[in-house]
Parts: C-alpha cells; sequence; structure tokens
C-alpha cells in the first residue's frame, strides 16, 4: 500500500559572514531534524551566507557558485548520511554574467534530482535582488515544475514567489504533492510594532491561502536573528522567523517563534489532498475559459 503519512521539517537558522559556521549549524540542524524522523528536510533562501541583497556590491558575486559545486555537494553528504531529501538554496553562478537564486533538490542517496530559480525577483530597499539575480525560464525544467521525488513531488518556489497566487497554482496543476518555500524576510527595524505585525500577518496568511486555494500543505522555512547593513546606511535587516508548517486546508501544524534557531518538525497526510479536493473542488469549478487576461500586466 502507498505510504500517505510523511514527516517533514523546517530549518529556522541565523546565517554568519563566514559560509562554514552557516553550513556547521545547516549540519546539526538537519541531524536533529533527521533524529526526530523527517524524511524531508526544507532548509531557509541562501541559507549558506548572510542575506546580501541589502547593497549593491559587485565584490559579492564571488559568493556565486555552480550547481552541482560546493554547496550542492555538501547538502549531497548530509541527505545520503541521514537518508532524507533535502531543499537546499543557494547564489548560483550559470554562465559568466547571468546569475539566479536557486532552491536545489538532493534525494536521499545524496543525488542531485532537480533545481527551480527562482522567478520573481524583488527590488526594493533592503532586497536588492534583480541587482544579482536573474528570474527563471518559465520554458525549462527548472521554471514552475514540481520536482519528482522519493517522497512526492515537490512544489518548490522560492520568497518572493509566495505572494503570488498564480506561483502555486501552476505548481498544484502540474502534480505537486507539497509547497514548498525557503523564505529570507524581514522586518525594518524603524518601522512601529504595528506595522510589523501587519507584515508578519499579511506574510502568514497568504501562504495559508496557497494551501487553502490548492488543498495542498505548505512548508516555509525563513530567517531568523539582525544583520548588519554592509554600507551601514540603515540599521539593517530583521528577520522575523516564524517558520510554519500547515496542512491542506491551511491550518497550522507548527510554528517556530520569531527569534530562535529551532527545527519545526510535524506529519503531514498526504491522503487529505484528495480528501479536501472532494469537498472543496475548486480545481474543478476553474472557468479555464474566462481567465486570458490573466497573462495582461493591467486591464486598462
Amino acid at each position: 500500500m502507498k505510504k500517505t503519512t510523511l514527516q517533514v521539517a523546517a530549518l529556522q537558522q541565523q546565517s554568519f559572514p563566514e559560509k562554514e559556521k552557516s553550513l556547521a549549524l545547516t549540519a546539526e540542524l538537519i541531524a536533529q531534524a533527521a533524529a526526530q524522523g523527517a524524511e524531508l528536510i526544507v532548509l531557509q533562501e541562501l541559507h549558506a551566507t548572510l542575506y546580501f541583497c541589502q547593497t549593491e556590491d559587485v565584490d559579492v558575486f564571488n559568493l556565486a557558485e555552480p550547481i552541482p559545486g560546493p554547496t550542492t555537494e555538501f547538502l549531497s553528504e548530509c541527505a545520503r548520511k541521514h537518508n532524507v531529501v533535502i531543499v537546499g538554496s543557494l547564489f548560483e553562478k550559470r554562465a559568466p554574467g547571468l546569475y539566479h537564486n536557486t532552491a536545489v533538490v538532493l534525494e536521499k542517496d545524496g543525488s542531485l534530482v532537480g533545481k527551480y530559480r527562482k522567478m520573481h525577483i524583488p527590488d526594493d530597499p533592503g532586497f536588492y535582488e534583480k541587482f544579482y539575480f536573474t528570474p527563471g525560464d518559465a520554458d525549462t525544467e527548472a521554471g514552475f515544475k514540481p520536482i519528482q521525488t522519493s517522497v512526492g513531488k515537490l512544489g518548490v518556489l522560492v520568497c518572493w514567489d509566495q505572494w503570488y497566487p498564480e506561483a502555486a497554482r501552476l505548481m498544484a496543476l502540474a502534480g505537486a504533492d507539497i509547497l514548498i518555500y525557503p523564505t529570507a524576510i524581514g522586518w525594518d527595524v524603524r518601522d512601529d510594532q504595528a506595522e510589523h505585525k501587519r507584515q508578519l500577518d499579511a506574510w502568514i496568511t497568504i501562504q495559508r491561502a496557497h494551501a487553502v486555494a490548492n488543498g495542498l500543505p505548505v512548508i516555509v522555512a525563513n530567517r531568523v536573528g539582525q544583520e548588519p547593513d554592509p554600507s551601514q546606511q540603515s540599521p539593517g535587516s530583521l528577520f522575523w522567523g516564524n517558520s510554519f508548517i500547515a496542512g491542506q486546508q491551511g491550518e497550522i501544524l507548527r510554528q517556530a517563534d520569531d527569534s530562535s534557531v529551532q527545527v519545526i518538525a510535524a506529519e503531514i497526510d498526504l491522503q487529505r489532498t484528495d480528501d479536501v479536493r472532494r469537498i472543496w473542488p475548486y480545481l474543478r469549478d476553474r472557468r479555464v475559459d474566462a481567465y486570458q487576461n490573466l497573462t495582461r500586466r493591467y486591464i486598462d
């Protein structure tokens, strides 16, 4: 009989200027998650480095690496050692002058089974990602296509992608079993507490809504800790943690706090996708004949 439940974990960690220190913490947390029985482990966005997009600096391109490369080899060894599937995230150098924010998926035997290149690239104060990252190609295997693994088809998206219902829907329509969001998002410490709460509530709500609208579980891994602005023009970013795992109706199964390095783990019932979609048949009732204007930037 096909297995219908899956033990999953999201790692919420601080990152450091030294890549080796960041990866050492990642390895420690992977071991903790595996010891708790996790078969699928999700890491946060750009977990091997500080979030370098607070400023625009050409020297930062030296952090980028090919795939496969050192970070994928490190994750491969972790996956093989603990017999787990790992979703990691790194700064990819695809070719000279061509760089991506890329998620990678390592199978239990350590093999690299797929990658996803971030499609939506922000450009806001403290998040100058367009300077560094080229959007992924929608018509390739690294576009909105789930990645087949031994634990299911993973609909891997990255951070800013999490605000777009179209991305989640396309993954669902392509057969994803789980929506996964490695993330690096935080507050501007100069904003007041009311604004902090509005932003955090919006972030949690939109991703729970993707679970509801598609009848799929969601795993979100975010970073924690305050990281200084290298230009010293601002107080830097305070990453808000709150990593979470939600079920097919958006119910929170586990959630981290806003400041701790921690592993959150939960059991996902994959059979509930079919059960939930039978009583909430959103895919059945979609008016695919009436959505042509979704491909327009704006309807004037």
